[in-house]
């Protein structure tokens, strides 16, 4: 993932089925300091994130059909059968997970660029 123009740099693994979207970093006990996970979507989509077992806080953020990132939230894990539930501002189909805080220490905001960048490596 490459953010704001390419001014910060996000390793990913990648979940674009509904199986890998839906386990997303569930049981991760932790992330490299660039490292996440990117959810990709075919269309628009409206649904909501939540933390359920999921060991470590993380930082989310939503991004349009424009590219441009829509919502940046914190999010914090969650090991109940009652977890909150997190949403975006505005549809996305794209939603970026990194370790919480990463956005922001990178000065990455809302209405910035994100671009997924696919490597063979």
């Amino acid at each position: 993932m490459v953010f704001a123009g390419g001014d910060a740099t996000l390793q990913v693994e990648v979940a674009d089925t509904a199986s890998s979207r839906a386990e997303g970093l569930m049981g991760v006990e932790s992330l490299g300091v660039d490292e996440g996970m990117a959810f990709v979507f075919g269309t628009l989509d409206d649904g909501t994130f939540w933390m359920k077992n999921t060991l470590i806080p993380l930082s989310i953020a939503f991004v349009g059909d424009d590219d441009r990132i829509v919502t940046i939230l914190e999010m914090s894990p969650c090991e109940t059968d009652t977890c909150p539930q997190f949403a975006s501002d505005a549809p996305y189909v794209l939603a970026v997970e990194a370790n919480a805080g990463w956005f922001e220490r990178k000065g990455i905001e809302v209405g910035d660029t994100a671009e997924l960048v696919r490597t063979d490596d």
